[in-house]
């Protein structure tokens, strides 16, 4: 036989998109249409309804970037329409742009109740199923012109940027029959062409579905009607559509789902509303399809669907009940898990799952992060601790170098704690559940001959309304097809329940998942990740102080302003906003927000140390200790009247350089301000390698490849490096014995940096603080520290614990880490001696290492990620002043490292007093640290301690707290007991109201201390 394939299956494409689809709305009648444009920001419905319209009518342009325009849309249905099926087919305007990245709209009934949303996928309103004759039709639209984006530097991203012209025409708003049959004819077509086109031309199946599309089109002659000829169509169809699969069949568990970001190329305000268009859209589809199944995760966003669209809450809750809308993730947002602090990781989880609980009743299992720019080793061990049990993401499928070995497998984080985990093969969370979608996904998946199925989250994202009836449509199709993978739709719990019974000895994947791509969200924006390092900090003290003025002197403690203080900053994690890779929208009321936060934070922590402090009219003066170690003669977590302060020298030597020692420190600075020698006492050795320096500022080009300007740094940025040796002026300033200090004072380019170098009486560490006037574009600003230390590796603070990653690049895994993110330190070491570089607020940081030639050593450079200059798609995100602190720690231990991070960013606190403020509880053991004190959430006045081990050892201490307390109790991070069963013995009786403690290395534990 003539191979006349191609010519056939362009056939039925032309066919398909010409004939056949077009007659699934054989008759139509105009709509009119009226139209109020909302002078600013949405307004509540009811004003939306009751404005006043003007006529309007299809290629008139409407919606200027990030307006609002109400449409009234008013219709008779034809008398000889009666008893058919008819909906409203209303395009707004939508364009090539992907769903969700473009204008969308919600539909209305006049009395305010929301039926559905209308996006480039979803252009229809279903009218009735057997229609009236002579019904009138009434129907509004919120439509949102939210503008479309490509990739370039822009001004659209902010209302006063943006040109105000019009973006969109109306295009179709008719009133129109449906023929079911032929819809139903579309979906085979559909189904059966996507499946021949992914099989092999020598698979016989493929052919036999070519022979009988074309006979099918053969009945579809164009001098017949096709609404006659599709029953005849559909029957010539049926036999190829009811084979069944083979019994070996890839399996999947199809899942709806609209992944939509909290905030990205639109502001908050517009999420909002996406989520309430996408849940409307959902429980409407869900009223004609019992078996739909459709997972939504993040809390905040089902919280604003509560607040802002109560009746559209109202039909989630239906769903949930009905088992049908199916929360899932467990965490307030999609955080990004690379920068949130240990605690701000852990009260993702707190708020995610309480606001399930106390919403749905519903205990999510599963941890749900699909887009996530990689994640931490400490997820698993806070996945368990929040009761939850798998874990679910499909973003490492994007890393540019090395493709993930397992698609199921069990996660072991730091600490030893696993996960079931599962890599959805089919590489999207955007499935329209087609051929190519599926023949990807089984073609893809790593585990053949080991496991049998996977999981294909389906659905439009962003806004672009969920999953639609055609999807569903192919998913009743594809449920037993020869050649096609077998497709149930069901619940992500039953998908994962499967799965572990189906792989008993799935492999272990031990640490992080690195995702080698989007590294320069590590520190795109720098105010943003100042922001929230602040916040965090600011937290811990509030609660501590909070907790302790409760305890010691009966005062209020402020549960609501916490609880909603916290979210703020959960969902300012979100993984397009605290990375930076958002619009400038985005990031001028994230900034705005964190200055918020900061001046509320600093309120309660006055009016709590104002509790403690004692005589305010006293000579003395007492100082706040909130970090988790003693310090100046002030115990951890408490308070005392100062102490005198130390002594520390500072002179100039003959060669011009300065030279500041405090007995503890030896710190060298030459003329233009670099460091050239770095000597603690205790070690006696050079922290700075021979002929290297310390605070070395450099920049580089900052061009990556892909666009993903905000997103991205990739490694060819090395080639390029100007040293910025030179110094406007180097100057020793005169603070007396207290404290010794250099200036630095850069001009590069167009920007000016200024630098103060502190040493500190009594301190190990040498503070750089660093004020920077930073005007360049596509540029990234680097500090470097050559180190004289012989390492293979470096360790990297994370939650709750550290990461050891390669310095080396002996393979295509550890080279892809040329750009690694760590919390508040890093540390190289050989035995006998490490050295740590401490950040109040920067999170990317690079290791490298390189042979001297001088005396054959290595030396160890260290350095911090200051700032970028990206474009898109904010045009000027770090444009102006910055102050980032920054220090060096000689001779430092893992154990300094942590002590000095946490003094870093928990400097102490001084306020008139003469009062001693004994700690609420005090830790007796190397290694375990304090990370937490508060109330309970619940207001039964306990007071909740979360510690871990933090050296990465086993650890045996001993908990003393400060007050009467009545019992002791492991909790998980929600603060609910253990039941007995499922948990190692962690807690003893010590005696005296001591708690002894035995913890595993990385093991975080959270106690409940009753009070008498």
């Amino acid at each position: 036989m003539h191979d006349d394939r191609s010519l056939i299956e362009s056939r039925i494409g032309q066919a398909l998109e010409h004939r056949v689809r077009p007659a699934v709305h054989p008759r139509s009648v105009p709509l009119a249409v009226e139209v109020w444009n909302a002078p600013g920001e949405p307004v509540p419905v009811a004003e939306g309804l009751a404005a006043a319209y003007t006529p309007t009518r299809t290629g008139e342009p409407w919606g200027r970037p990030w307006g609002t325009s109400w449409f009234r849309v008013r219709g008779t249905v034809p008398e000889d329409w009666a008893g058919q099926a008819v909906e409203a087919v209303l395009d707004i305007g939508f364009t090539g742009a992907g769903p969700g990245f473009q204008a969308e709209a919600l539909v209305y009934r006049p009395d305010a109740t929301a039926i559905k949303s209308l996006n480039p996928r979803t252009r229809w309103v279903r009218i009735a199923d057997e229609a009236k004759g002579g019904e009138e039709i009434l129907l509004y639209l919120e439509g949102s012109s939210n503008p479309e984006f490509s990739w370039v530097p822009t001004g659209l991203g902010d209302w006063d940027t943006a040109d105000p012209a019009p973006l969109y025409r109306l295009r179709t708003m008719d009133l129109a029959v449906v023929d079911r049959t032929v819809w139903e004819l579309v979906q085979d077509f559909d189904v059966l062409t996507g499946l021949m086109r992914e099989l092999s031309t020598d698979d016989p199946r493929r052919w036999e579905i070519l022979r009988v599309l074309e006979r099918a089109l053969d009945l579809l002659d164009h001098r017949r009607d096709v609404g006659a000829a599709a029953p005849a169509a559909r029957e010539t169809l049926a036999g190829a559509l009811a084979k069944p699969a083979h019994a070996s069949a890839h399996r999947i568990s199809a899942v709806g789902h609209a992944h939509i970001d909290s905030a990205w190329l639109w502001p908050l305000r517009e999420s909002v509303r996406k989520v309430a268009r996408t849940a409307s859209n959902v429980t409407d589809l869900m009223d004609d399809h019992p078996e739909f199944v459709f997972a939504m995760s993040q809390a905040q966003q089902l919280a604003w669907i509560k607040e802002h669209r109560p009746e559209v809450y109202a039909r989630v809750k239906e769903k949930v009940a009905a088992g049908q809308f199916v929360p899932v993730g467990g965490m307030w947002v999609e955080s990004d898990t690379n920068m949130p602090g240990g605690e701000a990781l852990a009260r993702q989880f707190v708020h995610g799952k309480r606001f399930f609980l106390e919403e749905f009743g519903v205990e999510t299992d599963e941890v749900w992060l699909p887009d996530s720019f990689g994640y931490s080793a400490a997820l698993p061990q806070l996945v368990r601790q929040s009761r939850s049990t798998y874990f679910l993401t499909q973003k490492i499928s994007w890393s540019q170098f090395n493709k993930f070995p397992h698609h199921t497998f069990w996660w072991e984080g730091l600490d030893g704690t696993r996960v079931f985990t599962h890599f959805p093969p089919v590489d999207t969370y955007n499935s329209d559940l087609g051929g190519r979608d599926l023949a990807h996904a089984v073609r893809n998946f790593q585990d053949k001959g080991s496991a049998t199925r996977s999981l294909v989250p389906f659905g439009w994202g962003d806004g672009g309304g969920g999953p639609t009836r055609e999807m569903l449509a192919a998913a009743r199709r594809l449920a037993d097809l020869e050649g096609a993978p077998r497709v149930t739709i069901e619940k992500p719990s039953e998908f994962f329940a499967k799965a572990e019974a189906d792989y008993p000895n799935a492999p272990v994947w031990l640490g992080e998942l690195y995702l080698e791509l989007h590294r320069g969200t590590y520190t795109s924006h720098a105010k943003i990740k100042q922001g929230n390092r602040r916040s965090e900090h600011l937290l811990r003290e509030a609660e501590l102080w909070c907790a302790t003025a409760a305890v010691r002197g009966g005062a209020p403690y402020p549960y609501e302003q916490l609880d909603r203080i916290w979210k703020t900053v959960l969902l300012h994690q979100f993984h397009d906003i605290l990375p930076g890779s958002s619009i400038a929208w985005v990031n001028r009321e994230a900034r705005a927000t964190y200055r918020q936060v900061f001046a509320e934070l600093e309120e309660i922590i006055d009016r709590a140390q104002g509790v403690l402090a004692g005589d305010a009219t006293a000579d003395t003066t007492v100082v706040f200790n909130a970090t988790p170690h003693g310090r100046a003669g002030v115990p951890a977590l408490g308070a005392r009247p100062a102490e005198p302060p130390g002594s520390v020298s500072a002179e100039e030597a003959d060669d011009g350089s300065y030279v500041l020692d405090n007995g503890l420190l030896r710190v060298v600075i030459d003329g233009n301000g670099l460091i050239t020698s770095a000597r603690d006492a205790a070690t006696g050795r050079e922290a700075i390698a021979p002929g290297g320096y310390g605070n070395l500022l450099q920049v580089h080009p900052d061009l990556p490849g892909n666009g993903g300007d905000a997103w991205d740094v990739d490694q060819y940025y090395r080639n390029t490096v100007t040293d910025l040796t030179a110094a406007d002026a180097v100057t020793l300033l005169p603070d007396g014995p207290h404290r010794a200090q250099v200036r630095v004072v850069r001009s590069f380019g167009t920007s000016r940096a200024e630098q103060t170098l502190t040493l500190a009486p009594g301190a190990r560490r040498l503070d750089i603080d660093t004020r920077v006037d930073w005007h360049e574009t596509q540029t990234i600003l680097k500090a470097a520290f050559a180190l004289d230390v012989h390492a293979d590796t470096s360790l990297s603070e994370t939650q709750f614990g550290h990461v050891r990653r390669p310095a080396h690049t002996n393979t295509s895994w550890d080279a892809a880490k040329f750009e690694i993110c760590a919390h508040r330190w890093i540390h190289v070491a050989e035995p006998g001696y490490g050295v740590a570089v401490a950040n109040d607020s920067t999170y990317g940081h690079d290791v490298t290492r390189s042979r001297r030639d001088a005396d054959g050593g290595i030396t160890t450079t260290v350095r911090l990620s200051l700032l970028r200059a990206t474009t898109f798609p904010d045009p000027h995100p770090d444009e102006g002043t910055h102050r980032l602190r920054y220090a060096l720690v000689p001779g430092a231990s893992v154990a300094d490292a942590i002590r000095e991070g946490y003094a870093l960013n928990l400097p102490p606190r001084a306020l008139p007093g003469d009062a001693e403020v004994e700690p609420l509880v005090a830790v007796d053991g190397e290694g375990v640290v304090v990370e937490s004190v508060k109330l309970a959430d619940d207001g039964s006045g306990d007071v909740v301690v979360r510690l871990y081990e933090s050296l990465g050892g086993r650890a045996e201490a001993v908990l003393v707290p400060g007050f009467a307390a009545a019992e002791a109790a492991e909790t998980d991070l929600l603060e609910r007991r253990w039941p007995e069963a499922p948990r190692p013995a962690a807690v003893s009786a010590a005696g005296d109201g001591r708690i002894g403690l035995s913890l595993r290395p990385f093991q975080i534990v959270t106690l409940r201390l009753g009070r008498r």
